[in-house]
């Protein structure tokens, strides 16, 4: 039998005063990893500047990787939680088709005849049987609030929907209380707003029962919205809810407006059926004949997101490919750096032998150098790749990231770069004859 202690081999049967021996030697080992990496650091002293150029080479190459990744990661978290929050359980009949693409292929969107109010309305009347239904139009994606000596930019998301549109959207309310069937019957002067509006307009008190002007006409606030964060860019606190029947009157100069019908399945496991059930009666209303194609589009919001991803995937493989090739081109750098240093240090390499240094004391030298100047590139292109990937996630409103996987992969890959560069010198090095380097001038 055989025990281990720090990669040292000792025989279980073997003497006890050969044990404690083999024990300070493996301790001994140890120093000399460590005098291996103090004598890096002033070897990277001596070349400074050939040492940070390679370390800058390989800081941009595992910066890349980082950096991209820790970005797209930010961009998945950020689309899965803004586009799932319809829920696996809810789809949409819309006037176009999505397709998302990164990185080749065409990824416009097939755009159809717009889904007017009539429409909307019989759609909703006659599935209602079947599963609740919201319609909802968007008034403008620029509109601006004003209270007394208050102002928002022109960045609110002005909607108008029906007394389903919290239920299916999963909107939830914070105070007050959503749409009403008579505030849609009455086209009540009406809204419900998101918690930025409050933010801006009302801070430090509740926009209940308040008048609040959106592009210079005067809603009531009847609910507060709960803050649901900025959606990916989509305003998700930016929201203003008015009654339809009122929006179809405040902007009635969009002829091309088309509704959005959202519908709720209880059972997600009946999903494909109402949608099924779903494409045929809108076919009636939309007096569709049997051989033509749908002029309209269905999407689910976890289709959606699972063709993100799976682009997504794109990206990956060419951020990992530029840094691959970035690498390469640093280990090359590495080892035309490190054999300079042998030239360099020939006289040095004769003296240590002449001293007693091994012909594996001067190849772990060199190889250790070559590792720590890649660790200290990876370390500096970790943190850059992180700082980078989070501030380009700060304008795509997604959260902070840190890609745990690719940081050790990265580490790893450049204790590889360094091994490999470093092993044909640290050979040369080795194998110099003492007597030569000593002459060496």
């Amino acid at each position: 039998m055989i025990r281990q202690i720090n990669h040292c081999l000792i025989p279980e049967t073997v003497h006890p005063n050969k044990v404690i021996s083999q024990i300070f030697l493996c301790i001994l080992h140890a120093m000399d990893t460590r005098e291996n990496i103090l004598q890096a650091f002033t070897a990277i002293k001596g070349n400074r500047l050939r040492a940070i150029l390679t370390i800058l080479i390989i800081a941009f190459g595992i910066m890349s990787i980082v950096g991209v990744l820790t970005a797209i990661d930010g961009i998945k978290a950020s689309m899965e939680n803004s586009f799932t929050t319809l829920g696996s359980n809810t789809f949409r009949i819309q006037n176009y088709e999505s397709q998302i693409r990164f990185g080749g292929g065409r990824g416009k969107n097939e755009y159809m005849p717009p889904i007017d109010y009539q429409e909307a309305e019989a759609f909703k009347n006659a599935f209602s049987g079947i599963a609740p239904v919201s319609l909802s139009v968007s008034g403008t994606m620029t509109g601006k609030g004003k209270y007394k000596n208050l102002t928002t930019n022109n960045n609110l998301n002005v909607r108008g929907s029906d007394e389903y549109f919290t239920s299916v959207e999963k909107y939830k309310i914070a105070e007050g209380r959503s749409i009403s069937v008579a505030d849609i019957a009455l086209q009540r002067k009406v809204a419900v707003v998101g918690n930025e509006i409050k933010v801006k307009l009302f801070p430090g008190t509740t926009p209940l029962g308040k008048s609040i002007l959106i592009d210079n006409k005067k809603y009531t606030i009847i609910g507060l919205f709960e803050s649901r964060g900025s959606s990916f860019g989509m305003g998700g606190d930016k929201v203003v809810l008015i009654p339809v029947s009122t929006l179809l009157t405040a902007y009635p100069s969009q002829g091309e407006r088309s509704f959005t019908l959202n519908v709720f399945v209880d059972n997600p496991q009946l999903m494909e059926q109402y949608i099924d059930e779903a494409i045929g009666m809108f076919r009636i209303i939309r007096k569709l004949k049997p051989k033509k194609e749908n002029d309209f589009g269905i999407a689910k919001s976890d289709t959606f997101v699972n063709s993100l991803l799976e682009s997504l995937v794109t990206l990956r493989v060419a951020a990992i490919g530029i840094a691959m090739i970035t690498l390469f081109g640093a280990s090359i750098g590495l080892m035309n750096i490190m054999l300079v240093s042998v030239t360099e240090r020939t006289r040095e390499i004769g003296i240590r032998k002449a001293l007693g240094a091994t012909k594996s004391n001067i190849l772990f030298q060199f190889l250790t150098e070559a590792i720590v100047i890649c660790q200290l590139g990876g370390l500096l292109g970790i943190l850059l790749g992180i700082g980078i990937g989070n501030f380009i996630g700060i304008f795509l409103s997604a959260p902070f990231q840190i890609p745990w996987n690719w940081v050790i992969l990265g580490l790893v890959i450049c204790f590889t770069v360094g091994l490999i560069s470093g092993i044909y010198p640290a050979r040369k090095a080795s194998s110099l004859d003492p007597i030569d380097s000593l002459r060496h001038e």
